[in-house]
This record gives structure tokens, sequence and C-alpha cells, in this order.
């Protein structure tokens, strides 16, 4: 049976993307983490597919969930 990396990389998104969501509406921390792990599938499919949009929006959203893991995890909570 052959796997096709795009569809690998649409698991990855469906069940990364999915749980992030889920945990971020429910204002758990772990939310940014499963969205910044789902960001390499992201690029996959982008890449493998041409879609240079697609890309640029990755990068950005990249970016948004490190600043939410800085703020969840690093940032030093204001008294």
């Amino acid at each position: 049976m052959y796997v096709s990396l795009d569809t690998i990389a649409q698991v990855g998104i469906t069940f990364f993307g999915i749980t992030s969501v889920f945990l971020v509406a429910n204002k758990n921390r772990w939310g940014v983490v499963f969205g910044l792990l789902a960001q390499p599938f992201w690029f996959m499919t982008a890449y493998i597919n041409g879609q240079w949009g697609i890309m640029l929006l990755n990068i950005a959203y990249t970016s948004m969930w490190l600043l939410g893991i800085y703020n969840w995890f690093f940032k030093q909570k204001e008294e």
C-alpha cells in the first residue's frame, strides 16, 4: 500500500489542527503546542501543491503559535 506525502500531511493537519483548536477554545495552553506541531504538515502540503500564498500564511501562523508558546510557557505572570 502506497501512502503519499500529501496524504500524510493531510492527516497531520487534521489531527493537530482539530486538537489545537479544541484545546485553545478551552483555554488550555497545550493548544498552542499542537498548533505549532501542525505547521510542518501545512508547509509540506503547500510546497507539494505549489500553494505559495498558503506558504506565506504558514509563516505568519507559525509566528503566532510561537508567540502563544512564549506567552503561555515562558512569559512571567504579572501580579
